[in-house]
C-alpha cells in the first residue's frame, strides 16, 4: 500500500507545477500563418492582407500579438509602409 501512495505523489501532472519561470519545453507558439505552405505572398498592393495587421488606429500590430515570424514581420512593416506612403492605406 505504501508504495502506491509514494508513486501517486510523485506522479503529479507536468500542468499543476507550470509557472511564469518555466522551461521552453512548455511555452506554446502558434506557427507563423504568412510562412505556412500555401500563404499569401506579403505585397504593398494587397491591402486586404495588411489591413488585418493594423490597428484601427493605423499602428503595425507588434509579433507577439499576431505570431508572424521576424521574417515575414520585417516585410510586412515595409509593405504596410509603402501602401502608407502611396496612399493605400
Amino acid at each position: 500500500m505504501k508504495k502506491r501512495n509514494n508513486k501517486k505523489k510523485n506522479k503529479q501532472s507536468s500542468f499543476a507545477k507550470l509557472s511564469i519561470f518555466q522551461n521552453q519545453k512548455y511555452k506554446f507558439k502558434k506557427k507563423c500563418p504568412l510562412s505556412a505552405k500555401g500563404a499569401p505572398i506579403i505585397d504593398y498592393k494587397n491591402i486586404k492582407l495588411l489591413k488585418r495587421y493594423v490597428s484601427e488606429n493605423g499602428k503595425i500590430l507588434p509579433s507577439r500579438i499576431t505570431s508572424v515570424s521576424q521574417k515575414k514581420q520585417r516585410e510586412l512593416s515595409l509593405s504596410i509602409k509603402r501602401a502608407r506612403n502611396l496612399a493605400l492605406l
